[in-house]
């Protein structure tokens, strides 16, 4: 199972707006009517129940979507770029991997349909039709379109099951998944049998729930030894534990404690799940002969043992119907003291236009502006005249005023540079 993987995702760039005049026959003054551009595409992650693996996204690790088109004459706006979207399994966090160190929760896609955004495509600029005014009706600037976002994303699976199968290598926890459903693990006499999670549907009665395997519980599980750091996050989603313990093992308590301090050393969360502690292979003599020994070690622990024979079925049932008694108690109490929290995630504003100065040149910040310099150029009058009713719109003008700009000054917006009238 390929449950965690980190892609590059690239939303589409916006088109570009075009600078054109109407020139039509019989009509002498047309005036301007270059269209915008499209937005480019999103990059969408949505949860289907179709998919089960993250495999192909091992395979192929960058994605983008399609750019915007130019506007054209006769105010024709540019297409949409088209979205594209990133199938993934029910249960999937996407993260956003931040420059800085560590991740940003973008969204837990827990049912089918749920979308999120990874990557939003660059809005499409303007064409110089949206720059005419009553006292400047033939401005000849046009914006380019924005650069869509371009983000480092991490997909990690975590399996919604509701009652997670725990416990060290070789405790027989594939037989009794396979006793208790129609699951089919791979059944051995050796660790590490199983090599990834394996779901099982039991039924009791008119009911049923979600069984999951949990493998490569070791000591030190939480640091990477064995399975266990990659797989313990399929058990975060889980209501209820089933901690089982080999009953052939010298200290069946102390084998419970280490494990659940893996699971604490994980996640803290984990350890406070409801938990049903049952000791296997009584079948086995040398068990049976230590059940009421097995027994007291749990009751001075301060936990309760159930005792099953997972190969022949002896106590099997009385497990299922305790694990669903269980279940459904920790499911009323979820649903009765959950308290619904509402992620804010804030968008940054746009950013203002600033000014400052380098040496003897005033360097303009002021995206918007950027846009239409590095479309049309400062070679045309006219497109000076226009920059200059734009730097008064903006603000910017009274901002060079105030850094002390003079005729003749260096003035720098994006990458071009001209002398300041």
């Amino acid at each position: 199972m390929f449950d965690w993987t980190e892609i590059v995702v690239k939303a589409g760039d916006g088109g570009n707006g075009v600078v054109s005049f109407r020139r039509e026959k019989f009509v002498p003054f047309g005036g301007p009517d270059g269209g915008d551009g499209g937005d480019g595409g999103d990059i969408v992650v949505m949860a289907d129940s179709a998919v089960t693996s993250l495999r192909i996204f091992k395979q192929k690790r960058y994605y983008r979507a399609t750019n915007g088109k130019n506007g054209r004459g006769k105010k024709k706006h540019g297409k949409k770029g088209e979205d594209l979207i990133l199938a993934v399994p029910v249960g999937t966090v996407v993260s956003c991997k931040s420059q800085i160190g560590g991740d940003a929760l973008i969204a837990d896609l827990e049912q089918p349909g749920q979308q999120a955004v990874v990557a939003k495509g660059g809005k499409g600029g303007s064409g110089n039709a949206r720059f005419a005014t009553s006292t400047h009706q033939a401005p000849q600037i046009a914006q380019r379109g924005e650069a869509g976002e371009e983000n480092f994303i991490i997909l990690e699976l975590k399996l919604i099951a509701d009652v997670g199968l725990i416990g060290y290598p070789n405790v027989g926890k594939s037989t009794l998944l396979a006793t208790v459903s129609a699951a089919k693990p791979k059944i051995a006499s050796y660790p590490f049998t199983t090599r990834e999670p394996i779901l099982g549907v039991v039924e009791v009665g008119q009911q049923i729930f979600v069984l999951a395997e949990i493998p490569g519980l070791i000591d030190d599980a939480h640091l990477g030894r064995g399975l266990g750091h990659d797989f313990l996050r399929h058990i975060v989603r889980t209501k209820v534990l089933i901690h089982l313990i080999d009953g052939s093992s010298s200290t069946p308590a102390e084998d419970m404690a280490q494990v659940n301090t893996e699971l604490s050393l994980f996640d803290s969360a984990l350890a406070q799940k409801p938990q049903l502690v049952v000791v296997n292979k009584i079948d086995l003599p040398q068990v049976r002969a230590r059940l009421a020994e097995i027994g007291d070690s749990f009751t001075g622990a301060g936990t309760k043992a159930l005792f099953i024979s997972a190969a022949t079925g002896e106590g099997i049932p009385e497990l299922v119907a305790e694990t669903m008694d269980m279940l459904q108690s920790a499911t009323g109490t979820e649903a009765g003291g959950k308290i619904l929290r509402k992620v804010f995630h804030p968008q940054p504003k746009g950013a203002a236009s600033r000014v400052h100065k380098e040496g003897d040149t005033f360097i303009v910040v002021a995206p918007e502006l950027e846009r239409i310099v590095a479309r049309t150029g400062v070679a045309s009058p006219g497109v000076r005249w226009e920059l200059r009713r734009q730097f008064a719109r903006l603000g910017v003008s009274k901002a060079l005023e105030r850094a002390g700009v003079k005729p003749g000054d260096r003035v720098r917006c994006g990458n071009f540079e001209w002398e300041w009238e």
